[in-house]
């Protein structure tokens, strides 16, 4: 199967040689809230040698509310967030899941960051929460 997605202006898009995620987490470290602009964001990962991108993407690096080297990429016309890569995971990427064609392949098995959420911030009740960060999937 081959999942699909790309930015909002369309200038970027991509393809993922997976039937799923590896893994799906809802995260409200602040990093995520501001890339969301207030809420948590909804992220996927999947094999990195799994993706191929079509498109200009920049790149934005710093370091996350773990500690590790996060590359985040994102389209320079439109400004979409599109996906991640920590620096202690190289054959990971996560892909943002708004800019999924379909988001509902990405629904979170997990809540994380929940410390640094605001707390007006709602969870789902049937997901695990984790205050920090949590083992990344393999």
């Amino acid at each position: 199967m081959t999942i699909t997605g790309g930015c909002l202006c369309g200038q970027v898009r991509y393809e993922i040689a997976a039937d799923a995620p590896i893994a799906a987490r809802q995260c409200w470290c602040r990093v995520c809230q501001y890339f969301s602009g207030g809420g948590g964001t909804v992220n996927a990962t999947f094999n990195k040698d799994a993706i191929r991108v079509t498109g200009e993407v920049r790149v934005f690096t710093s370091i996350a509310d773990s500690g590790a080297v996060m590359r985040r990429s994102f389209c320079p016309t439109c400004g979409t967030p599109l996906f991640s890569e920590a620096e202690p995971r190289p054959h990971l990427i996560v892909v943002r899941a708004g800019s999924l064609d379909n988001p509902e392949i990405a629904r979170p098995g997990a809540v994380i960051w929940t410390k640094s959420a605001p707390k007006w911030a709602s969870f789902a009740p049937d997901l695990p929460r984790a205050e920090g960060q949590t083992p990344p999937p393999r």
